[in-house]
């Protein structure tokens, strides 16, 4: 009979992994969670102090799925006993027809509105905009660090600096090979973001690893605070700018979903003077009045599908196997339901509702 190291491996331990591992820990999962690099490593795509949380989804089938995450941060909040959400509202302005929908949100035309909704945010002419009441910021350090600590009170070994050199399944069972020996699991949890086309090879055709930067600028402004400024964004042909106010002292955040292929080998440059500039001004512009002096510049990485919508699932060749993939640039928010279908599907449950963004619908 085969001695298992744990009954669950998660490999790669972002917010997802995390998420993951408090979510089996909790069910009383033997399990061990591994990372290639430092609990604060920046080499990825779940460092930062914030991220912005919303309903407003552009297509009802997430509906269910973005209530499964509200759900989640209130039960992690209320377990740690911090505050993990700042509630700011949002405005998604944007050209043509509404993009984007979601219980509680409303589409806005009139100008004035938008003013009323935001005065902070100069919405460009012409644009219309969604509005979403349940919008807000996550506290994104603290979230994370959240997770892997009810992970660990709950039983869980978080190893890091762990280099997962390969894995395969014998006879049922997951067999991983690392630079410090080999572990045996009933299942295996691969949440290694930009790494994933390189652990799974069959995702890699799907996934393109992109650089993105954000500035970040002194907090305290009122013109950057709420009521004046909520969580937005604005569609350009660049690419969806995204800015997330001031709260809680965190500065107000701006970055574009747009960047350069990037190989996840390579430390992830920060914005270069020209970067920064370009950035200055995007926050010049939406936010007038603004202190665009930079009180952080970063890069973080974004594993893109072309449809921007995640692959979760079991692998076909490997049902002991289970992935979560592609978070596309919107995944650290739904990081309490992404944990929860992780941990469910690795104890044998069904989760029928995950079949549109399934790895079977990826064929894989």
């Amino acid at each position: 009979m085969t001695t298992l190291d744990a009954e669950v491996v998660v490999l790669g331990l972002g917010v997802h992994g995390s998420a993951a591992a408090a979510s089996l820990a909790r069910r009383g999962v033997e399990v061990i969670g591994l990372d290639r690099f430092s609990p604060d490593h920046t080499r990825g795509s779940s460092h930062g102090r914030t991220r912005m949380i919303r309903r407003a989804y552009p297509n009802p089938v997430w509906n269910d799925f973005v209530a499964r995450t509200f759900e989640g941060w209130d039960q992690l909040a209320q377990e740690v006993g911090e505050t993990l959400i700042h509630q700011t509202g949002g405005l998604y302005a944007h050209r043509g027809e509404a993009q984007l929908q979601g219980p509680g949100c409303i589409l806005v035309e009139d100008p004035a509105q938008m003013r009323e909704l935001m005065p902070g945010f100069a919405v460009p002419a012409g644009y219309r905009a969604v509005y979403d009441p349940s919008a807000g910021i996550l506290e994104a350090e603290r979230s994370l660090g959240a997770f892997r600590d009810v992970a660990q009170s709950r039983g869980a070994d978080l190893r890091w600096g762990v280099v997962v050199e390969s894995w395969e399944t014998r006879d049922g069972i997951a067999v991983i090979r690392t630079d410090g020996g080999e572990l045996r699991a009933r299942r295996l949890v691969i949440a290694a973001g930009s790494w994933m086309g390189t652990l799974v090879p069959e995702l890699a055709p799907f996934l393109e690893v992109w650089r993105i930067l954000t500035l970040t600028v002194s907090p305290g402004q009122p013109i950057g605070m709420p009521p004046s400024l909520g969580a937005f964004s604005v569609d350009r042909d660049e690419g969806l700018t995204f800015c997330l106010p001031d709260a809680a002292g965190n500065g107000v955040k701006m970055g574009v979903d747009a960047g350069a292929v990037w190989d996840p080998r390579l430390p992830v440059e920060p914005p270069t003077a020209a970067e920064t500039a370009h950035l200055q001004t995007l926050m010049s512009t939406f936010v007038p009045g603004i202190d665009v002096t930079p009180d952080e510049l970063a890069g973080c990485l974004y594993t893109m599908t072309k449809d921007m919508r995640f692959v979760i699932g079991e692998l076909r060749r490997a049902p002991e196997v289970i992935v979560a993939a592609a978070c596309s640039g919107h995944g650290f928010k739904f990081a309490p339901a992404v944990g929860e279908a992780l941990a469910d599907l690795a104890v044998g449950a069904v989760r029928d509702d995950l079949e549109f963004i399934s790895t079977a619908r990826r064929g894989v």
